[in-house]
């Protein structure tokens, strides 16, 4: 992806169709695209941040790290979303608490901090995606532990299949990322596994799942609520 495919991309988001000329004209002078085609963390615990990170296009996670060496993700970041972690932390000269991960076909729009904040007080449709950004964090992290307190592993495993297939059913993840998410082992989302394909509500692929009875699943989850 080239950098004016990146930038007429981030044009069509929401937000930035609401910026002033002057705005726009002050983004796209400032804001450096970053373009990840793998997996890869670009942001570790402490590090310093260079301004907001906005996504473009494909997902960033934000995940924390066990004393014992276990992922577990916090929330997601979607295209035209921004981090408020990464706001929290040039607002407040803070470092940032937890790792981000890109994953591969992303592009991730960095607005220096100083740009950033410029815009928060000039731009209303910043100020409004500052808010929203806020708003979907907390909403992300109590729905996440509502999730752990109310399902178990494999109703959470179940649910995260469900909700993050294709269209087709297939979800295109390795069973080390799906441990990542879910705070686990590889070995034991391995084991529920197989036990959904031995129940036959799901198939198994390298690297893919695909879900063979979506309904059976939902049923599974209605009856865990």
């Amino acid at each position: 992806m080239s950098g004016a495919k990146s930038m007429n991309e981030l044009r069509t988001l929401g937000v930035f169709r609401e910026l002033s000329a002057t705005g726009q004209q002050m983004l796209e002078c400032g804001m450096q695209l970053n373009r990840f085609d793998e997996l890869k963390t670009i942001i570790n615990k402490g590090n310093s941040v260079a301004g907001a990170y906005v996504v473009v296009r494909g997902r960033l996670r934000v995940y924390s790290i066990s004393p014992g060496g276990n992922e577990a993700t916090l929330y997601f970041i979607n295209p035209g979303e921004v981090c408020i972690l990464a706001l929290n932390c040039i607002f407040n000269n803070l470092q940032y608490p937890a790792w981000v991960q890109a994953e591969p076909d992303t592009c991730v729009g960095v607005i220096p901090s100083l740009t950033y904040r410029t815009l928060f007080q000039t731009e209303p449709s910043i100020q409004n995606l500052t808010v929203h950004a806020l708003s979907v964090l907390v909403f992300r992290l109590m729905e996440e532990l509502e999730e752990v307190h109310a399902l178990n592993l494999n109703e959470r495993l179940a649910k995260f299949i469900l909700m993050r297939s294709e269209a087709d059913g297939q979800l295109r993840m390795t069973q080390s990322e799906l441990a990542a998410h879910l705070g686990t082992t590889r070995e034991v989302v391995a084991k529920l596994l197989r036990r959904m394909v031995a129940d036959r509500l799901i198939q198994t692929g390298r690297g893919t799942i695909r879900v063979a009875r979506r309904e059976v699943l939902a049923r599974l989850l209605d009856a865990a609520g």
